[in-house]
C-alpha cells in the first residue's frame, strides 16, 4: 500500500438520516461558509467509517466549520451530490477511471482490491468467471469490476445496495456469498475475525481511492480540498492517520488470531470484571488492558518466562515492588499493578504528547522500560523525525539492539523490535475487543479451527 497524507480525536455528533434512495427527512444544503459542512460518510458498520469519519473532521477544522455527517451507502452518494445534499461524499471512491457523475478530489491512499471467494479460490480470471460474485453497488470494488471488465468481458457480477464489504465478507465466510471483493486493508482487518479466509488475486490495478464531488461543485471548496491534503501530506499526517486506523491490521497468524476468539469467550469472561475495575481506577480502558494481559499472559495468571517475569501482565520484581504487589501469581494484583504501572508511564511523557499517542509510546516503556524509550525517542529525534509519535519512533526503535547505535545512547542495549511488535499486537487485540461483543466469538470462529484448536 503507498500512503499519499498529527491531529486530536473529536466526537462528532452524528447526523442520522433515513437511509432509502428517496433521501426523506434531509434539510436543503446551505453554503459551507455559513458554518457547516455536510459530508457523506459511510454506515457505522463499515470498517472504514472511523477513517473516513476522521480525515473529514480534519478538513472541516482546516476550515474553521462544523462538520455534519450524513451517513449513506455507496450507490447513493452520485445522486445526493447531484441533489445539492452534502457539499462532497468522503467515502474512498475508485478515482482511477472517470465518471461523469462524479468529480473526483486528490487520491490519498492506494489499495490492491482482492478477490476473495469460499471453497477452492479461482486464481485466474478465467476461472472467476465461472462463479457467482456480489460487490456493495457503487463501491470502489464494483469500480474495480468495471475495470477488468475491459480485459474480461465475460466477467459478471451481482450487487446488493444497503451492505458493506466486511458484511459481505462475513456471509462469504459463512458459506452464504460464493465471492466477493474488498481491499487489501478490509480483508486484513477481516481476517483476524475469520481466520480460514484465502485471499486470490487482485481484480485490476490498485484503487487510488479520493473524495467525490458533483461536478459543478463550488471551486473555493475544491481549492481548499487540494491545499488540505498538499499540506497534511507533506507534513506527514496522513502515513500517521492510515498507520492509526490500518496499520496494525495483520499483524498476527491466523492461528493466533483464532486463539484469540476462542479464549475470549472461555477464559476472558473469568477476568473481565478485573480489568473492568482497573479502568475505573486508571481511566485506561479494560478493553486495551486485557489486550495487553493476553499479549503478556494469554491471560494465564501463573504465566512465567525465563526473564523471570510473572503473572497475567508479566511484572517484573522491581515493578511488583514498586506497585506493593504482594503476590505476582494473584490475578487481580497483577492487573491492578499493571494499569497502575501503564497510567504511571503515560504521567511520565511531556504532556505535549496527545493520545493516542501517549498510550502506544507507554505501551513501549512498559516493554522495554522508560529509560529504553527515551533513548528511541532521541534517536528518533536524531533521525529528523517526530519523537512524539509512534508512526516515527516504531521505525527507529529496533536500531537499540544495534551495538554502534547503543553504545550512542544513555541507557545502551534494548531489544527494540520486541516493544515495536508488543505495541502493534496490543493495539490489534484491543481493536478486536472494542468491535466485537463477547455472544458474537464463537461464530464468527470457523468450526475447522475450533478442531484444530482443540488439538493443539
Amino acid at each position: 500500500m503507498r500512503n499519499l497524507l498529527p491531529l486530536k480525536i473529536v466526537t462528532l455528533i452524528a447526523f442520522t438520516i433515513v437511509l432509502v434512495f428517496g433521501f426523506s427527512n434531509i434539510e436543503p444544503l446551505a453554503d459551507w461558509r455559513h458554518g457547516e459542512l455536510v459530508v457523506i460518510l459511510p454506515p457505522a458498520e463499515s470498517l472504514d467509517q472511523p477513517f473516513n469519519q476522521q480525515l473529514a473532521q480534519l478538513f472541516a477544522s482546516h476550515l474553521g466549520v462544523k462538520l455534519k455527517p450524513l451517513v449513506l451507502y455507496p450507490y447513493q452518494v452520485s445522486t445526493a451530490l447531484t441533489k445539492r445534499l452534502a457539499h462532497f461524499s468522503a467515502i474512498g471512491m475508485r478515482s482511477n477511471e472517470p465518471d461523469a457523475a462524479q468529480k473526483f478530489g486528490v487520491p490519498y491512499q492506494e489499495v490492491s482490491e482482492i478477490v476473495v471467494c469460499s471453497g477452492k479460490p479461482p486464481r485466474r480470471y478465467e476461472e472467476l468467471e465461472e462463479r457467482e460474485v456480489v460487490v456493495v453497488a457503487g463501491s470502489a470494488q464494483e469500480g474495480a469490476l468495471r475495470a477488468a471488465r475491459l480485459r474480461n468481458p465475460e466477467q459478471s457480477w451481482a450487487t446488493v445496495d444497503k451492505a458493506t464489504p466486511n458484511e459481505l465478507l462475513d456471509k462469504m465466510t459463512k458459506g452464504e456469498l460464493d465471492c466477493t471483493v474488498a481491499n487489501e486493508e478490509q480483508i486484513a482487518i477481516q481476517k483476524n475475525y475469520n481466520p480460514g479466509m484465502e485471499t486470490t488475486f487482485e481484480i485490476a490495478d490498485p484503487s487510488q481511492l479520493a473524495w467525490s464531488f458533483a461536478p459543478d461543485a463550488d471551486p473555493e471548496l475544491y481549492a481548499q480540498m487540494e491545499k488540505f491534503f498538499a499540506r497534511i501530506e507533506e507534513d506527514g499526517t496522513l502515513e500517521r492517520l492510515i498507520e492509526r486506523f490500518y496499520g496494525h491490521s495483520d499483524r498476527i497468524m491466523p492461528i493466533d488470531a483464532a486463539a484469540f476468539l476462542l479464549k475470549t469467550s472461555t477464559v476472558l469472561p473469568r477476568y473481565r470484571h478485573i480489568f473492568e475495575e482497573a479502568a475505573a481506577l486508571t481511566g485506561i480502558e479494560w478493553q486495551l488492558l486485557a489486550a495487553m494481559a493476553y499479549r503478556e499472559s494469554h491471560w494465564n495468571p501463573l504465566a512465567t518466562s525465563y526473564t523471570k517475569v510473572r503473572g497475567m501482565m508479566m511484572l517484573t520484581e522491581d515493578t511488583a515492588d514498586r506497585m506493593n504487589v504482594s503476590n505476582r501469581l494473584d490475578a487481580r494484583e497483577s492487573i491492578m499493578a499493571g494499569a497502575r504501572y501503564l497510567q504511571l508511564l503515560k504521567e511520565q511523557l511531556p504532556l505535549r504528547i496527545d493520545e493516542p499517542e501517549r498510550t502506544w509510546l507507554a505501551l513501549a516503556a512498559y516493554n522495554q522500560g522508560m529509560g529504553h524509550l527515551d533513548d528511541a525517542r532521541m534517536l528518533t529525534q536524531r533521525n529528523g523525525l517526530n519523537a512524539d509519535s509512534w508512526v516515527d519512533v516504531q521505525k527507529v526503535m529496533p536500531k537499540l539492539r544495534s551495538p554502534s547505535v547503543a553504545k550512542t545512547l544513555k541507557h545502551g542495549y534494548a531489544r527494540g523490535g520486541e516493544a515495536v511488535v508488543f505495541v502493534e499486537t496490543v493495539r490489534l487485540y484491543h481493536d478486536m475487543l472494542k468491535r466485537i461483543s463477547h455472544n458474537e466469538y464463537k461464530q464468527l470462529l470457523p468450526p475447522d479451527y475450533q478442531i484444530k484448536l482443540n488439538a493443539w
